[in-house]
């Protein structure tokens, strides 16, 4: 049966039996671009204008300069993964879940296994927490949104 009740009636795309499917890669596809894009807007604006020599020899100046901006990209790239997840598929909250933060996730493992250098403690610590913290508050501002 289609869409309308009739046959022969059209039915859309993502109504068909790979619904779910199409619903999760919208998802990760305005996830990746969002991440992308504040990612380049955080290495165009503040590691070339507010970076000043010595800055990032503290760990508050890393803090300021690296992760804190850091955890807004994952933030806002979870939320738009999350408010993109379309209704039927967005209130089984393991589907909703894997929309909303699997490209963070993924591009933490990427980061992580690509990198030429030993990491420090600091850095996989900070990485990891900045990953957590702008999941969880990607994922409150959707659920929040939801409320409305």
């Amino acid at each position: 049966m289609t869409r309308y009740g009739y046959p022969g009636a059209p039915a859309r795309r993502d109504d068909g039996p790979r619904a779910g499917i199409w619903s999760l890669m919208k998802c990760w596809a305005a996830g990746i671009v969002v991440l992308l894009f504040t990612e380049y807007l955080q290495i165009t604006v503040v590691y070339d204008y507010i970076d000043s020599p010595g800055s990032l020899g503290s760990f508050s100046g890393r803090l300021l300069l690296i992760h804190l901006p850091n955890a807004l990209c994952v933030a806002l790239s979870v939320w738009a993964a999350a408010r993109l997840h379309r209704p039927p598929f967005r209130h089984g909250t393991t589907q909703h879940l894997a929309a909303a933060v699997a490209v963070p996730v993924a591009a933490q493992l990427l980061n992580m296994a690509v990198q030429r250098q030993e990491p420090t403690a600091e850095g996989l610590l900070m990485s990891n927490a900045v990953l957590a913290v702008g999941c969880v508050a990607g994922w409150a501002a959707d659920r929040l949104q939801e409320g409305d």
